[in-house]
C-alpha cells in the first residue's frame, strides 16, 4: 500500500511543508478518531482525474466498530457525487449524513477543510453512526464535545500543531484515560480510565474542580501549554514501581488574533508502570550483557597471558611461534568482546574488528627487518558477535600470512591492503600484499599450514563462505574470503 507522502506526490501539487503538515495530522489523528467514534478520510484534490479526489489516508477509531472495512487509500472520489467534499475543498465546513445498506444505520458525515496557513491542502472526512452517537453516555457526550473543537482547529489550521513531535509507543491514547481542562485550568470531567490512573499515583480526591497541579503534575505543565498554545508531556512517578504520563493538547478557539485564544485542554493519561519495569529490566539486561563481554575479554586476557608465560619457557622456535600465532588468535577474539563491553548492542562495525587486529599484527610482525605498512579500505556492514569473532579470527590469520610469507627477512618492506567491500549479494574481505608472491606451483589444499587451515575451516563452517588465494597481477598475492549477505544476517 503507497504512504501518504507517494499519493500526495502522485496525485497531487503539494508542496513539502503542506505534506509535512498532513504527516503530523495523521499522526495524531487516531485521537480524533477516537475521541468521535468515527472513521475519519483525508482528501486531495487529484490532478490526474478531473473533477475527482484521492483518498490519501484512513483511519478507524478503536472506541467503536468501523463503519468502513474496506481500505479506502488511494480510492478516487467523484467530487460530483458528493459536493459536501468539494465545499471542503473551496474552504467551506459541513455536516450531512447517508444510509448504509441497513436503513436503520443513518451515518453521520462532518466534512471540514484542512488548513495550511492560509491555504487549504485536503480536506478531512468524519464518518460515525449517527444512533450511538445519539444515544450518547456521559462519557461518549464528552468525547464528542472535544472532538468537535478538534474538527474546528483542523479548520482553523490550529491542529495538528505546527511543533508537534510524531507519537511514540509510550504516548497516551484515548482509551488510556481522557482529562478536560476548562479556561480556568481546572477539571471540568475525568473518564473512569483517568480516575484509576490518578489513584495509581496516590490521588483519590475528587478531581473535577481541581489543576493538574493540585492532583500531583508539575505545575507548569498546563501554565506552558495554556501560555504558549503547544502541547505538553510529562510524567508523574511514584517510587519505582508507577509511572503516569500526561499529555496536554491546548483547544484553540478563534478569538480574531493571530494565535487565538486556549479556551480549555484535552489531557491524555496513561499508566506506564509496565513500561517502565521493562525499561529498567532492558537496561539491567544491557548492563548484564555488557558484564558477560567484559569477563570474557578478561578470561581471553587471561589464557593469553598464560600462553605468553608458557611461552617464555619454549627453547624450540616452531613451537614459540605457534604459542605466538594462538596468543594473536585469542586477542583478535577478545577485541570483539571488549568492544561490545564497551558499546553494549547484539552487532559490532567490521572495521572496529579489523582496526585492533591491524595493530597487534603490526606491533607482533613488523620491524626495521620487515618494514611493511598495513592499510584498511572500506568500513564493511555491521555483523553480530558470533559472525564479528569468525572474521577476526579469519583476518588475523590472512594478515599473518601476508605479512611473514609476502615479506620474508631481510625484506626491504611493503604493502599490505586489507579491502572490506559490501555488494548488493556479498561480502568480499580481500588483503592484498605487493611481497614475493606465492611460488609457482603453490597449491591450497597441499600447501596450506595450520593458519589457512583454520581460515578454511571457519569459512566454510562458521559463514557458509569460500577464501581463495591466487597470484596478484602485478606482483605480490591475494586473499579473498566471501561470504553471502545472508549468511552475515543469519549467522
Amino acid at each position: 500500500m503507497a504512504t501518504l507522502a507517494e499519493l500526495v506526490r502522485q496525485h497531487t501539487t503539494l508542496e513539502a511543508p503542506a505534506v509535512a503538515h498532513l504527516r503530523r495530522l495523521t499522526a495524531l489523528w487516531s485521537v480524533m478518531a477516537d475521541l468521535g467514534f468515527a472513521d475519519l478520510q483525508l482528501c486531495a484534490t487529484s490532478t490526474q482525474l478531473a473533477e475527482r479526489a484521492v483518498v490519501v489516508a484512513q483511519v478507524r477509531p478503536t472506541t467503536t466498530q468501523t463503519l468502513h472495512p474496506d481500505d479506502l487509500v488511494g480510492r478516487f472520489v467523484r467530487l460530483g457525487d458528493h459536493p459536501e467534499v468539494a465545499a471542503g475543498l473551496d474552504g467551506s465546513s459541513g455536516t450531512g449524513g447517508y444510509t448504509l445498506d441497513d436503513p436503520a444505520r443513518t451515518v453521520g458525515r462532518a466534512v471540514v477543510p484542512v488548513r495550511f496557513g492560509t491555504e487549504v491542502v485536503a480536506v478531512l472526512v468524519a464518518d460515525w453512526d449517527e444512533v450511538r452517537v445519539a444515544a450518547g453516555s456521559t462519557l461518549e457526550t464528552s468525547y464528542r464535545s472535544v472532538f468537535e473543537r478538534l474538527l474546528a482547529m483542523v479548520a482553523s489550521g490550529r491542529f495538528p500543531y505546527a511543533d508537534e513531535r510524531l507519537e511514540g509507543e509510550e504516548s497516551p491514547r484515548v482509551g488510556d484515560g481522557v482529562i478536560l481542562l476548562d479556561a480556568a485550568e481546572s477539571v471540568r470531567w475525568a473518564s473512569p480510565n483517568a480516575t484509576s490512573a490518578l489513584h495509581r499515583i496516590g490521588m483519590h480526591v475528587r478531581s473535577e474542580g481541581r489543576t493538574l497541579a493540585d492532583l500531583g503534575f508539575p505545575a507548569d505543565l498546563v501554565r506552558t501549554a495554556f501560555r504558549l498554545g503547544v502541547p505538553m508531556t510529562d510524567e508523574l512517578e511514584r517510587g519505582l514501581e508507577v509511572s503516569v504520563a500526561a499529555q496536554v493538547m491546548p483547544l484553540i478557539v478563534e478569538d480574531g488574533s493571530s494565535d487565538g485564544r486556549v479556551d480549555g485542554a484535552l489531557v491524555l493519561v496513561r499508566d506506564i508502570s509496565e513500561l517502565r519495569r521493562r525499561d529498567r529490566m532492558l537496561v539491567s539486561m544491557d548492563a548484564t550483557i555488557r558484564e558477560i563481554h567484559h569477563r570474557v575479554k578478561n578470561n581471553l586476557q587471561t589464557v593469553s597471558s598464560l600462553l605468553r608465560l608458557q611461552g617464555r619457557r619454549v627453547e624450540v622456535p616452531e613451537a614459540k611461534q605457534a604459542i605466538e600465532e594462538s596468543v594473536r588468535r585469542i586477542a583478535s577474539i577478545a577485541s570483539v568482546h571488549e568492544y561490545l563491553s564497551r558499546q553494549g548492542g547484539d552487532e559490532i562495525p567490521l572495521a572496529e574488528v579489523v582496526q585492533p587486529v591491524l595493530a597487534m599484527v603490526t606491533e607482533a610482525l613488523v620491524s626495521p627487518d620487515r618494514p611493511v605498512d598495513l592499510r584498511l579500505v572500506g568500513q564493511g556492514p555491521r555483523v553480530s558477535a558470533g559472525i564479528a569473532s569468525s572474521l577476526a579470527v579469519i583476518i588475523t590469520e590472512l594478515l599473518q600470512n601476508a605479512v611473514e610469507h609476502g615479506f620474508p627477512p631481510p625484506s626491504i618492506g611493503g604493502l599490505v591492503t586489507i579491502e572490506l567491500i559490501s555488494g548488493t549479494d556479498e561480502l568480499t574481505v580481500r588483503v592484498r600484499d605487493d611481497g614475493v608472491g606465492l611460488a609457482e606451483d603453490f597449491d591450497t589444499e597441499r600447501d596450506s599450514g595450520l593458519g589457512l587451515t583454520i581460515v578454511r575451516t571457519l569459512a566454510a563452517g562458521e559463514l557458509a563462505g569460500s577464501v581463495k588465494l591466487r597470484p596478484a597481477s602485478d606482483g605480490g598475492s591475494v586473499a579473498e574470503l566471501r561470504v553471502s549477505n545472508e549468511a552475515l544476517r543469519t549467522g
